[in-house]
């Protein structure tokens, strides 16, 4: 048994017959020493575990999951005893890998900073992976068939295969991660922390503080997504303003005025005029010799503009719009095709879990069908890739309406959003500021979703270290209010 096995097992005794300070939330829980999953720089000192957890609070059948978490410890003798929490969005994102880049980033010579993996996904045990969705998708590809049915008859599949494996699907939500962390913020005796995340688990850390605030010292949320925003009747909007933000500026800046001029009018006239269009694409898949003939729509293109809308290739967004209103489509079809058959499609079991409890459960089909009105261009398109057919077949419980509350709190923040984020809109750190004044804000002008960088990791130290004091951006691309 390795030392830090030997810490922790300590630890774990120490606790349960202590238990955990009275009035503060969190269930002090089991820990079983691990190996790290993801590799560290060896110079830093990294302990890593599993937190065991009920897979489902409001079930006592005694059935527990495996979540596992890394600890980098900081080198600097007089470190600050609130470490910095970290946790990935997605919803379904794998959290340990922000681990291997602790090291180059600033907040570790002040303090130590923890990975921790949510339930249901990479690392975890279980994970919600399986392939029957993202097989569905391949073979609606390959056979030309209708892609939305083969989606719901891939989520029956993936749902059965996830259920024969005694997962029960109910017991992956927010409400579950919230109560995670708390456990684990509780187990680690930790008095005093500070959370950071991003898009969904940017609203996921807002969830954490709502349902208590004792331990959590301050938020740092990149791109965050509330909790009370109801995603699916927004992204529309959300995509179109930031696509409107981007074509005044190529208006304003290009020289090339029969390439980009009156670009805005242009490309809602081409999206709305090929509406239900079929094209098609010779295509050799990888590993095969046969020439198919593959369909596709103007949601597959559409599909393609919001996999550009991210650096490096946010800065050539304007050149592929206007190729593929020339009709030019093949050069970025096929790139899409190959990772499709390549690496899969379709969001993970946990993606949908979460999506269908926390925001399908509350939305309306009566606004978006409004904003398929106010944006015929984009009718039928589903930017989320989970939506109502998908949530009618998993059938997972709502979260608790409370969590879906706005809420207010004194409690020090940091938020950032990037001025081209087509999923979470600046607008969002605005309403957030609403219910928390003591946060402060960062508009990136030449950033989408996920903010992040040297810039983004140096407000997020001078930050931490002194939360209520004003920040001040030096260069005018960033914008500190």
């Amino acid at each position: 048994m390795n030392r830090f096995s030997i810490h922790v097992l300590a630890l774990v005794l120490v606790l349960q017959s202590i238990g955990y300070a009275q009035g503060q939330p969190g269930v002090v829980r089991a820990l079983e020493p691990c190996a790290c999953q993801v590799k560290v720089d060896s110079s830093f000192r990294t302990r890593c575990a599993y937190l065991i957890v009920p897979e489902n609070r409001r079930k006592k059948n005694g059935k527990t999951i495996k979540l596992p978490f890394i600890v980098v410890e900081s080198k600097n003798p007089n470190k600050k005893k609130d470490p910095l929490l970290y946790t990935a969005g997605g919803p379904g994102g794998s959290s340990l890998g922000w681990a291997r880049g602790v090291p180059q980033r600033l907040v570790i010579n002040d303090r130590d900073c923890i990975a921790f993996e949510q339930r249901g996904t990479r690392y975890a045990v279980p994970n919600l992976w399986s392939n029957e969705l993202s097989d569905a998708i391949k073979e609606s590809y390959r056979k030309n068939l209708n892609k939305d049915s083969m989606v719901v008859v891939g989520v029956k599949r993936y749902k059965k295969a996830l259920e024969a494996k005694g997962i029960d699907l109910s017991g992956y939500n927010t409400d579950e991660t919230v109560s995670d962390i708390h456990d684990l913020l509780a187990t680690l005796t930790l008095d005093s922390v500070n959370l950071s995340g991003g898009s969904y688990s940017g609203g996921l850390m807002l969830a954490v503080l709502q349902r208590d605030p004792t331990r959590i010292r301050s938020v740092v949320l990149d791109s965050p997504l509330p909790t009370f925003v109801p995603i699916d009747e927004d992204e529309p909007a959300n995509f179109n303003e930031a696509l409107q933000r981007l074509f005044k500026r190529v208006e304003s800046d290009s020289t090339d005025k029969k390439r980009y001029g009156s670009l805005s009018e242009r490309f809602r006239h081409y999206f709305t005029s090929i509406g239900n269009k079929t094209f098609t694409i010779p295509y050799v898949e990888k590993g095969t010799m046969d020439t198919l003939r593959l369909q596709y729509t103007r949601n597959d293109l559409w599909t393609i503009i919001q996999n550009n809308f991210y650096p490096p290739q946010l800065q050539q967004l304007p050149y592929i719009l206007t190729d593929l209103m020339a009709g030019n489509h093949y050069n970025y079809v096929k790139p899409y095709l190959d990772q499709l058959f390549s690496q899969g499609n379709g969001p993970s079991g946990m993606r949908i879990s979460v999506y269908c409890a926390d925001q399908t459960a509350y939305h309306s089909e009566k606004v978006a069908h409004q904003l398929y009105d106010a944006y015929p261009h984009m009718r039928g398109y589903h930017i989320n890739d989970v939506y109502q057919a998908m949530c009618d077949c998993w059938q997972v419980p709502p979260i608790k309406p409370e969590t879906k509350q706005p809420f207010y709190s004194t409690k020090p923040a940091l938020l950032a959003a990037g001025e081209l984020d087509n999923a979470c809109r600046p607008l969002y750190i605005d309403m957030i500021h609403h219910y928390m004044p003591n946060s402060q804000r960062l508009l990136f002008k030449n950033r989408s979703h996920g903010v992040g960088g040297p810039d983004m990791n140096r407000f997020t130290r001078e930050f931490l270290n002194n939360p209520y004091r004003k920040l001040e951006s030096a260069t005018p691309e960033i914008i500190a209010y």
